[in-house]
């Protein structure tokens, strides 16, 4: 009995003990799972990457038919020639500017030439490799974007230098910003789901500063304007209405609900501002024509790029709604400020980008404001993302456009601009008549 007492007097005595030194030394954390490869998200990444450079081609088509017959084929060659070129300086060093590197304003040269990225390499749970891919896509399409503000008077050469350097010095740093981890405006909570600004802003802004120091092209009135091919431009906005589901789905990087989410309001919002520039246009000029339904579709599919992920079906009607009558005014602006913006990149993806980028934080679902942010405050983000993108890229393509022009010269020469640029620059015609 004795025996029994001390032993319970022992472990009153040592408990406290016990009790403490749990408590001062406890378990580890387990360690955050490692990722792993997701066989359902690669397979949609890489139909995906597939939808995104169908747009090219697509994009080929729209502008293809908006300009004059002796310059169909030149325009159409800047999309393709921009596939050639900008495949290069992405495999390169252009992947590695973007994504690489710890600098908030630009990447290093960690992955040049895909330095490190083996099979097993994984970003989330899909492939490195269909990262690079995917990512390229957008890199390949967006300097396209700039030829329709510059179309029929540029020479090839200068363009080549122009979008090597232009991608170099202006996408793949504003990539960095919004999309890398360690990007300014990544750190400062900025929405862009995909490429409000990074794509569409940035190009549209270069296309109006490279059409405003190169002038107007040669020619007057209807003859100017007069598209050769309208059922190219119809067929275009149908491709890349097409690819452009992979271009908003696939930006989460994920099969899943926002993808599904996403894929839904690219149907709603380029449908609402089509039929809503339609019904501006008809009553501006009772018509309603081919290339206004055209064009609305893509200013549509501008404004939601932005917000694909973040916003419900109907921010996109409401966005899709406000789209149409900013950029349809925006384009008939351009006359009264006499600046030829050859087919209205600036005032369809230049302005609706922007206009996206911002309603981004209007109508982006709760969960998607990141926690202690308040509405206001991101809408604010939302607008300093676009005044810094936009003056970048603005400034920059400025004196990108400038330099070349007084070396090795960015327009062609009169005589070839009336004669056209297929027949003097590829020595082809678009048409045999």
């Amino acid at each position: 009995m004795k025996i029994a007492q001390k032993l319970i007097a022992l472990l009153i005595l040592i408990a406290p003990v016990l009790i403490w030194g749990q408590d001062a030394t406890p378990a580890p954390e387990a360690a955050p799972a490692a990722p792993t490869l997701d066989k359902g998200d690669t397979a949609w990444m890489i139909v995906a990457s597939t939808f995104v450079f169908f747009m090219i081609p697509g994009l080929a088509l729209f502008y293809g038919g908006i300009v004059r017959s002796k310059n169909v084929l030149s325009t159409m060659m800047h999309s393709f020639v921009a596939i050639l070129v900008l495949t290069i300086q992405w495999t390169v060093f252009g992947y590695s500017f973007a994504f690489s590197g710890d600098s908030p304003f630009y990447g290093d040269f960690q992955l040049v030439l895909l330095n490190g990225i083996t099979d097993d390499s994984l970003e989330l749970t899909i492939p490195k490799y269909i990262h690079f891919l995917f990512q390229g896509m957008f890199a390949l399409i967006t300097p396209a974007l700039i030829s329709g503000a510059i179309a029929e008077r540029v020479k090839l050469s200068g363009y080549i230098v122009f979008i090597l350097a232009w991608s170099t010095l202006v996408y793949d740093p504003v990539a960095h910003w919004v999309w890398s981890g360690n990007g300014w405006l990544f750190k400062k909570t900025a929405l862009d789901f995909a490429g409000g600004t990074v794509v569409h802003l940035i190009s549209g802004i270069a296309g109006l500063a490279a059409a405003i120091v190169l002038g107007k092209r040669k020619g007057e009135g209807a003859a100017l304007i007069a598209p050769n091919n309208l059922t190219y431009t119809l067929i275009g906005a149908g491709f890349l209405w097409f690819g452009w589901f992979g271009f908003n789905a696939g930006s989460g990087l994920a099969a899943n609900g926002q993808a599904a989410r996403a894929f839904v309001v690219t149907l709603v919002a380029p449908a609402t501002a089509g039929a809503v520039w339609l019904l501006i246009e008809y009553l501006h000029t009772k018509k309603a024509t081919a290339l206004g339904a055209a064009s609305g579709i893509v200013a549509g599919l501008v404004v939601i790029t932005p917000a694909a992920g973040f916003v419900d079906a109907s921010g996109a009607l409401v966005m899709g709604a406000l789209v149409s009558p900013i950029c349809y005014g925006a384009i008939l602006l351009k006359g009264k400020l006499g600046y030829d913006d050859s087919l209205d990149a600036f005032g369809i993806h230049g302005v609706g980008g922007a206009l996206g980028a911002i309603l981004t934080g209007v109508f982006a679902l709760a969960n998607y404001i990141p926690e202690g942010v308040t509405r206001g405050d991101q809408i604010i983000v939302q607008i300093i993302s676009v005044v810094a993108t936009g003056a970048y890229s603005i400034v920059v393509s400025l004196i990108l456009v400038f330099i070349i022009d007084k070396t090795i010269g960015f327009r062609i020469s009169e005589e070839k601009e009336i004669a056209g640029l297929d027949s003097e620059i590829h020595g082809e015609k678009g048409y045999i008549i």
